[in-house]
C-alpha cells in the first residue's frame, strides 16, 4: 500500500532535533538540562517573593529555557518511540527521558509555589512592570491553579512519581495496541480501520469483527488500564480538592464549567440531525439495516479511486492557497523539509497527530494514510495545527502553548477549506452528494460523537469514583448507554460494538479533552460564516489568532471575531448551519 500510495518515503527527519538517540548532542543536553535546574533552584529557591521586576523577568526567562529544553529532549524521545513501540531501546529512552522530567520538574517546582503564594495586590504591582509584558498571561494563568497546590512535599513526591504514574500507562496501551495484529492477514489497527470506509458491505462487517476479536483478546488489559487511570484522577482531584472529575481540564482550557455545559447540552439537544442522516444514508444505500459498520460506507456516486500523496498534497495545498498565500506556503515546508512521517509500518501508533514540540525547530506531523478523502481530510487536520504551531513560535515557549478548545479551531478549519475547495469543483449532483455526505459525517464525529464520548468520559470517572473498580462489562455498559442516545433507532448496535472504547486513546492521554472537538467544530463554522461575508479582512484577523497562540484566554482571542463563548445561542448557530447542510441533501434525494 505505501508504494501504490507513495509515502514509503514520506518518513520525517528528526535530525532538527538531535542527530541520533546515541548522539553526544543528547546526551550533553540532558545532562545541561538538570545542570540548569539545579543551578536556578540554588540562587532563586525561597526569593521569589522579593524579586523587582528585572530580576523576575530573569528568572522566568532561565525557566523558560530549561523547559524548552526539557521538551525538546521529550519530543525527541516520543517522536522516536512512536513509530517503532516494539523497539525496547526506544522504550528505554522514553522512559530515561521522563525520569529527567521528574527530577527537573522537581528542582524548579519551587518557583510555582512560591509565585502562588504571593499576596494579589503585589502580584499586579509586579505584572503591570513593563519586563514582564511578555509573560503576563502565562503568570496569571498560572495562579488560577493555586487553590489546588499542594504543599511543598506533597508536590515534589508527585513529581518524583510523575515517571510511574499517568505516561506510564499510556505507554504500556500504545505498546499493546501499536503491536495487536487483527484477522488473518494480521492487520494493524490503523488497515482494519481503514477497512471500515470500503465501499464493500463484506469488508466492512469482516473489518468490524476482526477489530472487535483482537481487542477482546486484550480487554483485561485495556479494562486495568482505564481503570487505574481513572482511580489515578480520583486520587489526584481529590488531594487538590477539585470539584468535579473535569473541572482541572477547564481550568486549563481557561473556560467555566457553564460554558461547556452549555456547548454540552446544545449539542445533545439536537442529536436529531443525526437520527436524520442516517436514515436518509440507509435509504441511500438501499439498506433495511444500518449497522455500526455501515456507518462510513461511501454514498454511490462518489470518486473511491486512491488518493495518492502527491495528489493529497496538491489538493491541501490548493486549498489552504485559495484563503492565504502564507497559509500554503507554511504548510508546504512540511511536505518538503521531511516534518510529515505517513506510511503504515509494523509497530507503529495508530491515529494521527501533530506535536508542536519547541519553538525554534518545528512542529511535526504523524498520520497512517491509507489514500482515502477521509486521509486527505486528516492530513488538513494536523496540517492546521502544524500552521498554528509554527505561526504562534513567535511568541516562545510558554505563549505558543494554546489552549486545546482553539487548538482544534485551526485545524478543524483546515478541513473546512479543503471541503470547500473541492466541493465547488464537483458539479454532477450524485458526486456533489455522495462528498457532502462525507463531510456531514467527519462533523459528526467531531461534534456529537465527541460529546458523546464526553458523556461516556464523565459516566466512567463518576462511576470509578462511585462504585470503585469497573468490570468491562460496566464499561461496555456505559459506552452503549451514552452512543446509543446519538443515534437512536437510526442505527443497529451490535453487541460487537460494546467494547469499541477500548481503543481510543484521548481518554487516557488527556482526560475531559474531547468535547474540545466539538467546541472547534462549531467554533469555526461561526468564524467561516464570517470569512464568507468579510472576505479579506478576516483572512489578516483569522492569521493574527494563529499568530496570537495562547496569549490569551480563548474569550480573549475570539474577541476581536465578536464572538461571546458563554452565549448558549451561539453554539445553538453552528448547529443549524450542521442542520441546514442535511436538509439541503434532504431536499435533493
Amino acid at each position: 500500500m505505501n508504494t501504490q500510495l507513495g509515502t514509503s518515503e514520506v518518513i520525517w527527519s528528526l535530525h532538527d532535533l538531535y542527530p541520533a538517540t546515541e548522539s553526544q548532542e543528547l546526551r550533553e543536553d540532558m545532562f545541561r538540562c538538570l545542570e540548569w535546574a539545579e543551578q536556578l533552584a540554588a540562587e532563586v529557591v525561597g526569593r521569589v517573593h522579593n524579586l523587582d521586576a528585572q530580576a523576575f523577568f530573569q528568572v522566568i526567562d532561565r525557566l523558560e529555557s530549561i523547559d524548552t529544553l526539557m521538551a525538546r529532549l521529550g519530543t525527541f524521545a516520543f517522536l522516536n518511540f512512536t513509530t517503532q513501540t516494539s523497539d525496547a531501546a526506544a522504550s528505554a529512552l522514553v522512559q530515561q527521558v521522563e525520569e529527567l522530567e521528574a527530577a527537573v520538574g522537581k528542582r524548579t517546582l519551587f518557583f510555582r509555589l512560591e509565585w502562588n503564594a504571593i499576596e494579589a495586590e503585589t502580584v499586579e504591582q509586579l505584572l503591570r512592570q513593563p519586563e514582564l509584558t511578555g509573560y503576563r498571561h502565562f503568570l496569571r494563568s498560572m495562579r488560577r491553579f493555586a487553590p489546588h497546590q499542594l504543599s511543598a512535599k506533597e508536590e515534589e513526591l508527585l513529581q518524583d512519581l510523575k515517571p510511574v504514574g499517568r505516561s506510564a500507562w499510556n505507554l504500556l496501551f500504545e505498546k499493546v495496541l501499536g503491536q495487536l495484529r487483527f484477522g488473518k492477514q494480521g492487520r494493524s489497527e490503523e488497515e482494519v480501520l481503514s477497512a471500515l470506509y470500503s465501499p464493500e458491505r463484506s469488508t466492512r462487517e469482516m473489518a468490524a469483527g476482526e477489530l472487535t476479536h483482537g481487542l477482546q483478546g486484550h480487554l483485561h488489559i485495556f479494562t486495568h488500564i482505564f481503570n487505574t487511570l481513572a482511580a489515578e484522577k480520583m486520587i489526584d482531584d481529590r488531594l487538590r480538592q477539585y470539584a468535579t472529575w473535569d473541572s482541572a481540564m477547564h481550568l486549563a482550557n481557561e473556560l467555566d464549567g457553564a460554558t461547556v455545559e452549555a456547548l454540552v447540552e446544545e449539542v445533545t439537544a439536537r442529536y436529531d440531525i443525526v437520527h436524520r442522516y442516517y436514515r436518509l444514508k440507509k435509504e441511500l444505500l438501499g439498506y433495511a439495516h444500518l449497522y455500526d459498520y455501515d456507518r462510513y460506507a461511501p454514498i454511490p456516486g462518489g470518486d473511491e479511486a486512491s488518493i495518492s500523496w502527491m495528489q493529497c498534497r496538491d489538493i491541501v495545498l490548493s486549498a489552504f492557497a485559495g484563503f492565504s498565500s502564507e497559509m500554503a506556503e507554511v504548510a508546504d515546508q512540511f511536505f518538503t523539509k521531511g516534518w510529515i512521517h505517513a506510511p503504515l509500518l509494523p509497530g507503529k501508533r495508530g491515529g494521527a497527530f501533530a506535536h508542536p514540540c519547541v519553538p525554534e525547530v518545528h512542529p511535526y506531523i504523524m498520520v497512517n494514510y491509507t489514500g482515502t478523502m477521509h486521509d486527505v481530510s486528516t492530513v488538513a487536520h494536523e496540517l492546521g495545527h502544524g500552521i498554528h504551531q509554527v505561526m504562534a513560535a513567535g511568541q516562545g515557549y510558554y505563549n505558543s502553548d494554546t489552549p486545546l478548545v482553539l487548538a482544534e479551531t485551526a485545524s478543524v478549519f483546515a478541513e473546512l477549506l479543503v471541503f470547500q475547495a473541492q466541493v465547488a469543483l464537483i458539479t454532477e449532483a450524485k458526486a456533489r452528494r455522495a462528498f457532502v455526505c462525507q463531510k456531514l459525517e467527519s462533523i459528526f464525529a467531531t461534534v456529537f460523537r465527541q460529546v458523546a464520548m464526553n458523556r461516556f468520559e464523565r459516566s466512567l470517572h463518576n462511576g470509578r469514583r462511585t462504585q470503585g473498580e469497573l468490570s468491562a462489562a460496566q464499561i461496555s455498559s456505559l459506552w452503549m448507554e451514552t452512543q446509543r442516545p446519538m443515534f437512536g433507532d437510526s442505527v443497529v448496535l451490535r453487541d460487537d460494538y460494546r467494547i469499541w472504547w477500548t481503543y481510543i486513546s484521548h481518554f487516557l492521554a488527556t482526560p475531559g479533552y474531547v468535547y474540545s472537538y466539538a467546541f472547534g467544530e462549531l467554533l469555526v463554522l461561526a468564524l467561516y460564516a464570517r470569512y464568507l461575508d468579510q472576505g479579506p479582512e478576516f483572512v489578516g484577523r483569522y492569521l493574527q489568532l494563529l499568530r496570537a497562540g495562547g496569549n490569551g484566554s480563548p474569550q480573549e482571542l475570539v474577541d476581536p471575531f465578536g464572538i461571546d463563548l458563554s452565549d448558549a445561542s451561539f453554539w445553538r448557530g453552528g448547529l443549524t448551519i450542521i442542520d441546514s447542510m442535511l436538509s439541503g441533501l434532504d431536499e435533493a434525494v
